[in-house]
């Protein structure tokens, strides 16, 4: 008999993917009024443990921010779960928003609750594939491997950022920059790193938020970009890419440029190149003049990044350890700004008294990135 702990399913992990052009992305969404996110979480695990790059977004989106996400994270196929009843409304303008950001050549995949004699309607609105209820996880794993085809490092009519993001990709891939792209480095190039769980996804994005909200009513903060850092499996060659669900982009709309890109240990071997492309992507004066970066925050020797950008902010978070565990992490030397978060969470005190001891001139900050709280002062110090 099963155990009561045993999961749900047994998936074979191994690479699905070595003989494509290259690994799928895939943005997975939840468009409407649905709140559950088990099932797919579940296809998550799955594309993941087959080899693909799988962007998750989070819940309550909606077409436009779908649309925004995969132009910005350049996937090859949107895989849009539905459970709402509102597959008619939401697939078709779904469609439209993508060709809306410059991309309409993004396939949507739909799948969830969809009655059979919906699906004709689906796809005569440009939905690509409908997969209904009992389908299995490797017919989901081959229609997305399905939609690979090689890469053009242009995108025709797209946009200038649905053009950055293809170089991104291209640059990430090792497969080098355009030669007519436009470069500049960014004004300010900000580094956040830590520990696993201390935070610096909600950090990222709410500091993104905060100067997003603040650039417009004043032009000369200049726009906003977040390029974030996950592990990329070393079985596999898969990775699960889920900081972008921490921002809020139905609200933001294109105000906060956001990709994901998974990385094996600390290769940022591409990410100079990948700044001053962010950079230099602009129209008139509106340009990106501020970066954050976060790593991977694999733990207390990551230290690399430091050598690509501006300032580095090291999050901590209370029950770290005592002074002299600090003392040796070698992370903790590269931070120009400590910032101690999940402050209301017990033993902050005794992490910023022993940080006093090593802060030297450092800037420590206290925050609680869940609620906002201390990231307004921590955006002043990274302002200048």
């Amino acid at each position: 008999m099963r155990s009561t702990t045993a999961a749900t399913t047994e998936f074979e992990k191994t690479d699905r993917c070595a003989d494509l052009d290259h690994r799928p992305r895939v943005l997975l969404g939840k468009m409407g009024l649905d709140g559950h996110d088990r099932g797919v979480k579940v296809i998550a695990r799955a594309l993941r443990d087959s080899g693909i790059h799988v962007i998750y977004s989070g819940l309550w989106q909606t077409p436009k921010s779908l649309a925004i996400s995969a132009r910005d994270e350049d996937v090859d196929v949107i895989a849009a779960s539905m459970m709402s009843n509102s597959h008619l409304s939401l697939g078709p303008k779904l469609v439209t928003a993508l060709g809306a950001t410059g991309r309409p050549d993004i396939p949507v995949h739909m799948g969830g609750i969809l009655p059979q004699e919906d699906i004709p309607k689906l796809k005569e609105a440009g939905v690509a594939e409908c997969f209904t209820t009992g389908v299995g996880l490797l017919d989901i794993v081959e229609s997305v491997k399905g939609t690979v085809g090689e890469r053009s490092p242009t995108i025709v009519g797209g946009g200038v950022t649905a053009q950055l993001s293809r170089d991104i990709t291209m640059v990430h891939e090792g497969k080098g920059v355009r030669a007519d792209a436009t470069r500049r480095r960014p004004k300010r190039v900000i580094g956040v790193t830590g520990s696993p769980g201390a935070g610096k996804s909600t950090l990222v994005a709410q500091l993104a938020g905060e100067l997003a909200r603040r650039g417009q009513g004043d032009a000369s903060l200049g726009r906003c970009a977040v390029v974030a850092f996950d592990p990329m499996s070393p079985i596999t060659g898969g990775a699960l890419l889920g900081d972008r669900l921490r921002v809020d982009f139905n609200n933001l709309g294109e105000a906060v440029y956001y990709r994901s890109l998974a990385i094996r240990g600390e290769d940022y071997s591409g990410l100079d190149d990948i700044l001053e492309l962010i950079g230099g992507a602009h129209e008139g004066t509106d340009a990106y003049d501020t970066v954050f970066v976060e790593t991977v925050g694999a733990g207390q020797n990551e230290t690399r990044i430091r050598d690509h950008v501006d300032e580095t902010l090291v999050v901590l978070t209370p029950g770290m350890g005592d002074a002299v565990q600090m003392d040796k992490a070698g992370i903790l030397e590269i931070a120009d700004t400590f910032v101690c978060n999940k402050a209301d969470h017990p033993g902050e005190h005794e992490l910023v008294r022993d940080l006093r001891d090593i802060a030297g001139r450092r800037a420590i900050f206290e925050t609680i990135a869940t609620r906002g709280q201390g990231v307004p002062e921590l955006l002043e110090s990274v302002l200048g």
